[in-house]
């Protein structure tokens, strides 16, 4: 310990490591131009003077960042104006309210240098990583699995044989739910507008269509096929272009959100279709704007909140030491409202 009145200081770290101030602050923060011999010797210096200034500097005694990131690949204005997101980060948060790990929450599609993102995240900074709304071949999760950082995704990834861990919702399994409620209605040219089909969640609600037409016996309509992107406005546009399809109109609908199924909601009325007796629709989500769509929708409830838990309780897991490679998966259920 130092023989001051006062906590140790950067200073006194640097004069006992025999380096500059500036290169202790580099060590702290986490910075890799610094060589691993002086790294070595700053922290020595470190632990003996018992210099804890911040998170970041008790980290290089602790090895720990006491910080979990939470990554999201959607821009800004999706993640707020999507209530999926906002369930996630209640679960996440939950998860986290009493171990004192903090989240970092960072919007990764409006971020001017995707680079930054890597480097940070693999520099120490934060003990591991929940990733959110993958599209496509992301390089991020392999570039996590290389650097050794702890990482979960919320959501499969696209490729099914991908190491690492990850918790979803079943998909699948509830999209056949939604068009098997469909067919003992009665309804028999079942459409479906799908998410995006370079994520996981949307491949899986779309093979899920597939598999309720096939119990039904109804494999035959199985090309009333519009592609979606979770957005209201995607919802609505395909739903205008399967109401200009030549032949026998559709008489049902499942969308893979409740955001697409309201702009289906919306297309329809703006045709003068009857929302259920002409066409019946089914979202997927059971988010508010469910509750409070007009008709009110019928949907399939996954539970948002408890994924974001169950995931963040993985990482934690991961980061204590434990293996990854966990794939958990939630059930889901389907809730009956006017619209179906």
């Amino acid at each position: 310990m130092t023989g001051g009145s006062g906590p140790p200081t950067l200073e006194q770290v640097a004069a006992l490591a025999g380096v500059s101030r500036a290169t202790v602050s580099r060590v702290v923060n986490g910075s890799p131009k610094v060589s691993p011999a002086v790294r070595a010797q700053v922290e020595r210096a470190v632990a003996k003077l018992g210099y804890v200034p911040n998170r970041a500097a008790r980290s290089l005694v602790t090895r720990r960042a006491d910080s979990v990131a939470l990554v999201v690949s959607e821009p800004h204005a999706r993640f707020f104006s999507e209530p999926f997101f906002a369930g996630m980060v209640r679960g996440v948060s939950a998860a986290l309210a009493e171990t004192g790990v903090q989240l970092l929450l960072l919007i990764a599609q409006d971020l001017p240098d995707r680079g930054w993102l890597e480097r940070y995240v693999v520099g120490g900074h934060v003990d591991g990583v929940l990733l959110a709304s993958l599209h496509g071949d992301d390089p991020l999760p392999g570039t996590l699995e290389r650097a050794g950082v702890p990482a979960v995704l919320i959501g499969r990834p696209v490729d099914q044989a991908a190491p690492g861990s990850y918790v979803d919702a079943d998909n699948r399994g509830g999209a056949g739910k939604a068009v098997g409620h469909l067919a003992r209605r009665g309804r028999r040219r079942i459409a479906t507008i799908t998410g995006s089909l370079d994520m996981g969640v949307g491949q899986d609600r779309l093979e899920g269509y597939r598999d309720g037409l096939a119990a039904a016996g109804l494999a035959g309509a199985g090309d009333l096929v519009e592609t979606g992107d979770f957005t209201e406005e995607g919802g609505a546009a395909a739903m205008g272009r399967l109401l200009e399809r030549p032949g026998d109109p559709v008489d049902a609908v499942f969308a893979a959100s409740d955001l697409m199924a309201a702009g289906a909601l919306r297309a329809l009325r703006a045709a003068g279709r009857r929302v259920p007796e002409d066409v019946a629709v089914v979202g997927f989500e059971d988010s508010a704007v469910a509750r409070y769509a007009q008709p009110p929708l019928t949907t399939v409830r996954q539970p948002i909140e408890d994924m974001g838990r169950q995931a963040t309780r993985l990482l934690l897991a991961q980061v204590a030491g434990e293996a990854g490679g966990m794939h958990l998966i939630l059930d889901t259920e389907l809730v009956v409202r006017a619209s179906a």
